[in-house]
């Protein structure tokens, strides 16, 4: 009996302690001082800098306080990237150093494509079977096509259900160039179109960097385009 009457007055001493270091370790976003909703800003922008898509952060309450601070850095764990709901870090490099987590929802607002039409597997896709549509990238497969010029001279490797957004693994570049072949190696500018045969030393698909070789010997590299000619960099 006496054992089970310490027990219960060691639970009404350490349990509210235990809850009130819980209630630290997060914080509602109402409660995060103006100088750490700009730290978290400012490293955000750096991170989602070369996103495809303009990044909004909108943070999520969870309760709890922040402890003071007057010098706040923001950070993320090892392998988190911003994108969807993530937790981010601040760390206070004052006088009394601590670290506390938000959670947080990053939304990456970009254009993607979708299929105009249902598309059978082997049809090369042009410019008619793809419409461009935009919204959150994070609310999409993480592999969805962003660019255009991804979808040029590539072939359906699967069906594809009308209005279905277009991933990376639904298409494959086309081959044009084999190695050993033939090929016209074509340099453009200012008013002038120049072109002459080499070899290809590689295969290559659309849009693919190629060497060839001219027939006085020497070695360029250039673009293979959908016709198969190998252009020139300007």
């Amino acid at each position: 009996m006496e054992q089970r009457k310490t027990f219960g007055r060691l639970l009404r001493i350490v349990l509210p302690a235990c809850m009130a270091g819980i209630g630290v370790a997060s914080f509602a976003a109402s409660q995060l001082p103006e100088e750490a909703r700009e730290a978290i800003e400012r490293y955000l922008q750096v991170q989602t800098s070369g996103l495809p898509g303009k990044a909004r952060v909108s943070f999520l309450p969870t309760g709890g306080a922040l402890p003071p601070c007057s010098d706040y850095e923001a950070f993320m764990p090892t392998g988190t990237a911003p994108w969807g709901r993530v937790s981010i870090g601040l760390r206070c490099r004052g006088d009394k150093p601590w670290s506390r987590f938000v959670s947080a929802n990053v939304a990456v607002e970009g254009r993607y494509f979708v299929a105009a039409r249902a598309i059978e597997p082997g049809m090369t896709l042009g410019a008619g079977d793809f419409i461009e549509r935009s919204g959150d990238l994070t609310a999409l497969p993480r592999n969805v096509v962003t660019e255009a010029n991804a979808l040029r001279g590539v072939t359906s490797a699967q069906r594809i259900a009308a209005g279905a957004p277009l991933r990376k693994e639904h298409v494959r570049s086309m081959i044009v160039i084999q190695q050993g072949q033939t090929v016209q190696v074509v340099a453009q500018g200012a008013g002038f179109t120049v072109s002459t045969e080499g070899k290809a030393m590689t295969r290559a698909e659309v849009g693919a960097a190629v060497q060839a070789r001219t027939r006085d010997g020497r070695l360029v590299s250039g673009i293979a385009d959908e016709e198969g000619q190998i252009r020139l960099a300007q």
